[in-house]
């Protein structure tokens, strides 16, 4: 990655260099120039990760492991569900208030309290799984 940043780095000063020399008549297009190689340099670097990370998966997939339950949720996961979840309380909120007042709205804040917690405690380890109770055929 380092070799990347000297490369933008020099990139950056040609196109400063180029902007003294032309004027700043050509600005913009300069900078156009300029992001238009930075923002090829994030695609090639995601693109890579992507790969990297689909080809992870596959393995994982290949050699039959299931991943464990709470190392399948990430954080973009859980922060996209945080966030659904409050673009859909403002309908659920107004409705909540026209049907019920204020108490509808106590009601309605608590269910989506309550699946975000249950969202966000699923990922704990033991949360959702029942003790094993013995049995005669456990000897």
């Amino acid at each position: 990655m380092e070799a990347h940043d000297a490369d933008l780095k020099k990139e950056l000063d040609a196109t400063l260099r180029a902007r003294g020399d032309l004027g700043e008549e050509y600005e913009s297009a300069l900078v156009d120039s300029f992001l238009a190689k930075v923002e090829q340099r994030v695609d090639t670097v995601v693109d890579r990760r992507v790969r990297r990370q689909l080809a992870e998966q596959q393995m994982v997939v290949a050699r039959g492991a299931a991943a464990p339950r709470g190392g399948s949720d990430t954080w973009g996961e859980r922060f996209g569900f945080a966030v659904i979840s409050l673009v859909l309380a403002i309908p659920l909120s107004a409705i909540a208030v026209v049907n019920a007042d204020l108490p509808g709205l106590f009601v309605a804040w608590a269910g989506i309290v309550g699946v975000n917690a249950v969202h966000a405690l699923r990922g704990l380890p033991g949360f959702g799984k029942r003790a094993k109770k013995p049995s005669d055929w456990d000897e």
